[in-house]
């Protein structure tokens, strides 16, 4: 018996932002899909415009697994995550710990199928930044998502994570701001 998918079953369980109030609750399983989604279409940007040669669905996969180790730690706020150097390289052992936990509940003729999927692979270096950014954009619209509710707790949130984002330089991102993020913004008769 594997208990893997039961504890990924969990990731609906797990809130994000909990510093914070928030109008709408997020967890990361939600936020994992959302990941995934814009993760593939960066993918698929920097391969249409920017000379890029990924792997969209294997770039989404990562993005739907890049949180699962949560489902042991929890959610960690970002204000402490990266508080200094000791906490966010203590934080990072503590997700491998998870996240090894999580692969060696999987039966073992199946873990090598699983173990990019659970630890960073140099070969995917250029997929991982893909979804590093997609993960940005996400909270990124989290936050524009809460502005537009009127919740000004995420005001300083939304101009700090978009700064991280130009500052990450990376043209697909760029396309996908000018091309989908504004959007985000309007009302749903706006929309049509």
């Amino acid at each position: 018996m594997s208990h893997f998918f039961a504890y990924l079953s969990r990731m609906k369980l797990i809130k994000r932002w909990g510093l914070m109030r928030n109008t709408s609750d997020e967890n990361i399983q939600e936020h994992s899909l959302q990941v995934a989604m814009i993760a593939h279409n960066l993918a698929i940007i920097r391969n249409r415009f920017f000379g890029g040669n990924l792997n969209p669905e294997h770039v989404m996969t990562l993005a739907c697994f890049h949180e699962v180790g949560e489902v042991i730690t929890g959610d960690l706020a970002t204000p402490i995550k990266y508080f200094n150097p000791e906490i966010k390289k203590a934080y990072k052992a503590i997700e491998v710990i998870a996240n090894k936990k999580l692969y060696e509940m999987l039966p073992a003729e199946l873990q090598g199928d699983y173990k990019a999927l659970l630890f960073p692979q140099e070969e995917d270096g250029e997929s991982w930044v893909i979804v590093k950014a997609a993960d940005k954009i996400s909270a990124y619209l989290k936050c524009i998502e809460e502005l537009k509710a009127g919740n000004q707790e995420f005001a300083k949130a939304e101009r700090s994570i978009k700064q991280e984002i130009m500052s990450m330089n990376l043209p697909e991102v760029q396309y996908f701001l000018e091309v989908f993020v504004p959007s985000f913004s309007l009302t749903l008769d706006e929309l049509d």
